[in-house]
């Protein structure tokens, strides 16, 4: 099991930005006033904040730093290294965590790596962020994790166009001798690969005439093969199968209780699926906060923004003990115990088009 702990890293800070654009569940008329409240009621999604043309994931990861690094103080040229965790990346080549190098002004010195994972890729990008600053000595990072899921989830697909928000996020990480360790567990299955796909425009299967082709794959559920496609039982079924025994097993390892964090954040996959995962593991509802009713389903970054608009006051005013679990496309999966000790949030900023100073070709 990749059971492994990593001490001597600080959370410093944290922000998030989306888009100013907000749509509302209660106006999606592809499907009828009775479906819309039955939907809203089952995946706890009432409005969501979406791109317009010309935003991208790395637009929202750029504000969220700008904000995080005003807010602390810190010399650019004290960056290095900037790990962009997305499933929404500006161009197939080159590398966006480069373009953000530039445009966020830090050091030529500073390294920098992109990460393809949506769901999962919070804790996966803290763990390999955190890893690299202690193997290698690096003192300062910034992981930047967001995602646009809107773009590619089609209006007439009721299984997938009420549940996505976009967001990005940022957070700051520093050495620090002697801090307490994040303690991880982190696992994954491709076996289930096709959970949640798009099945073309990539090598496997390049884009071509047929990829744009709108198909019926369901009452209410047309797309074509550019747009995403997620089988929502099997995604159930995989959620309740694994994050669980994966939260168990990692608080067993590392001799640890429930009962001592004083929040367990969760990816905001939907509310059905969160719920039944937390009375599964018998938790306080109080300690399980949601951004999900304002925000949807951000991917990637739905437990950062969580973070920054549900507990953002009491991670800056005291010392918290964490329990981030994330889950999803992959499949991937996995937990991590962390503690904080008072740390700059930036309260979350929203983002207009003409704010975006790349425009597309």
């Amino acid at each position: 099991m990749a059971l492994f702990s990593i001490s001597g890293v600080r959370i410093a800070g944290l922000s998030a930005c989306v888009p100013a654009k907000t749509l509302s569940n209660h106006d999606y008329s592809w499907i009828t006033r009775k479906e819309r409240e039955q939907v809203i009621k089952t995946i706890g999604v009432e409005t969501r904040h979406v791109a317009e043309a010309g935003q991208t994931t790395s637009d929202l990861c750029y504000k969220a730093a700008e904000d995080l690094l005003v807010g602390l103080g810190w010399d650019r040229n004290s960056i290095e290294v900037l790990y962009f965790v997305s499933q929404s990346r500006d161009y197939i080549i080159p590398s966006t965590s480069t373009i953000l190098q530039d445009r966020l002004r830090l050091p030529k010195t500073c390294l920098t790596l992109d990460i393809n994972l949506g769901c999962s890729g919070y804790v996966y990008g803290l763990s390999a962020i955190s890893a690299m600053m202690k193997a290698s000595g690096l003192k300062r990072g910034l992981l930047l994790v967001g995602d646009l899921s809107n773009v590619t989830s089609s209006y007439r697909d009721k299984s997938t166009y009420p549940l996505f928000g976009d967001a990005g996020t940022a957070t700051a990480l520093e050495l620090k001798d002697g801090f307490e360790p994040m303690q991880f567990n982190l696992q994954s299955d491709g076996s289930g690969y096709e959970a949640i796909i798009i099945y073309d425009g990539g090598v496997r299967n390049l884009a071509s005439k047929k990829s744009f082709s709108t198909k019926k794959y369901g009452d209410g559920i047309y797309r074509n093969r550019l747009q995403i496609a997620l089988n929502g039982i099997e995604v159930f079924n995989f959620s309740l199968r694994e994050v669980v025994p994966n939260i168990k097993t990692t608080l067993k390892h590392f001799g640890r209780e429930l009962a001592e964090f004083d929040y367990l954040l969760f990816h905001q996959a939907n509310r059905l699926i969160n719920e039944t995962i937390r009375k599964m593991l018998k938790a306080d509802p109080e300690k399980v906060p949601y951004s999900l009713r304002e925000y949807g389903n951000t991917s990637c970054a739905s437990i950062p923004l969580t973070m920054v608009t549900q507990i953002g006051e009491e991670l800056k005013s005291r010392p918290q003990k964490l329990l981030l679990s994330a889950f999803g496309i992959g499949l991937s999966w996995g937990s991590v115990l962390l503690n904080t000790d008072g740390i700059l949030v930036i309260p979350v900023s929203e983002l207009r088009p003409e704010q975006t100073d790349l425009q597309p070709e």
